[in-house]
């Protein structure tokens, strides 16, 4: 239950939010919940662009701003008149991190930096939200909470490179509130899926080839667990951090441990909810993972007023049928 004396959450109406990195999965669907009341600007270099396949690129009050947060000119121009800034830019997906972990650590830093410098300069902003990760807390995480130890990788590592980054930047948003007064919180979300998707989401990438039949592919034995959260309830997770006061200066998890279930039998729940004949097949991975990750959302709930309402079963199956959808399945 969320605690009675949280006020309750007010509407954002005619405000302009500058979204990063919002051509992507959460940030589109953030731009759904709250563009026909307000004016987004969404900021993105549309590496991954779930925005076009809505049309909200064309609704009237979205402006896209193809950029890269590196570019801090860029990145301060779109800032100008911001009155809310949701910082989501960042290399995401654990294949792509391996593969790029310089690009990876740089648009993370360099990024937050530049964005946290612009909304300084440009002043007016009222909410800063820096998204960080959960990986914070390394491979094994139970029932964790905001002030829990976070684990810094291997030095090396590739796997850990977004995590770290992601972890220094937490402390870069919450030292600009302490020293210049920039109203900020983090984020860190826990294994966020649902309508839309796009990347290399474990449920995206079992979902799309459970509803061709095709095989799906689970990492050793599949006994890593995983809370998964559905879209829907990050995004009332961030508008509550936007709005209200008990937000600022403060971390949150963003999840749902209601929902939590090995990997393996992720697989096998995709596979009945879909009617699917999908095989499911064990391949070797070698590289660092993370085992066990259940979050605490209890100080989320106690400051905001969060709680996940769609629980697993309810996701997928929502999930699935946009997924049929899309794909002209019916």
């Amino acid at each position: 239950m969320s605690d009675p004396t949280v006020p309750s959450l007010p509407v954002l109406r005619d405000k302009t939010l500058l979204v990063t990195g919002g051509a992507g999965f959460i940030g589109t669907a953030l731009t759904k919940a709250l563009c026909d009341a307000n004016r987004i600007r969404v900021f993105d270099n549309l590496r991954r662009n779930a925005l076009s396949d809505t049309g909200l690129d064309k609704h009237p009050n979205v402006e896209l701003v193809v950029g890269d947060v590196r570019d801090f000119a860029a990145l301060r121009k779109a800032t100008e008149g911001a009155d809310y800034v949701v910082h989501m830019a960042s290399i995401a997906g654990v294949d792509t991190v391996l593969k790029h972990p310089v690009l990876t650590m740089e648009i993370s830093l360099e990024g937050t930096m530049n964005a946290l410098r612009a909304a300084k300069e440009v002043g007016g902003v009222q909410r800063f939200i820096d998204f960080s990760t959960s990986e914070v807390f390394g491979s094994y995480a139970f029932r964790v909470r905001e002030a829990d130890v976070t684990s810094l990788g291997a030095v090396g590592e590739a796997r850990w490179t977004y995590a770290v980054s992601k972890l220094a930047t937490e402390h870069l948003a919450h030292n600009y509130w302490k020293q210049f007064s920039l109203p900020t919180c983090s984020i860190r979300p826990f294994n966020i899926y649902g309508p839309g998707q796009v990347g290399e989401g474990a449920i995206h990438a079992f979902v799309v080839r459970a509803l061709k039949n095709a095989p799906i592919q689970i990492h050793n034995e599949g006994d890593q667990i995983r809370s998964w959260c559905y879209i829907d309830d990050i995004v009332d997770g961030i508008q509550r951090a936007l709005v209200l006061e008990s937000a600022i200066g403060q971390s949150f998890n963003i999840g749902n441990a209601r929902s939590t279930i090995t990997i393996y039998q992720l697989a096998q729940l995709v596979v009945r909810l879909s009617g699917a004949s999908s095989p499911i097949e064990f391949v070797k991975w070698d590289f660092p993972d993370v085992e066990l990750r259940v979050p605490d959302v209890k100080k989320a709930e106690r400051l905001l007023g969060f709680r996940a309402h769609v629980d697993l079963e309810e996701g997928l199956t929502r999930t699935l049928a946009w997924y049929r959808q899309k794909l002209g399945m019916g």
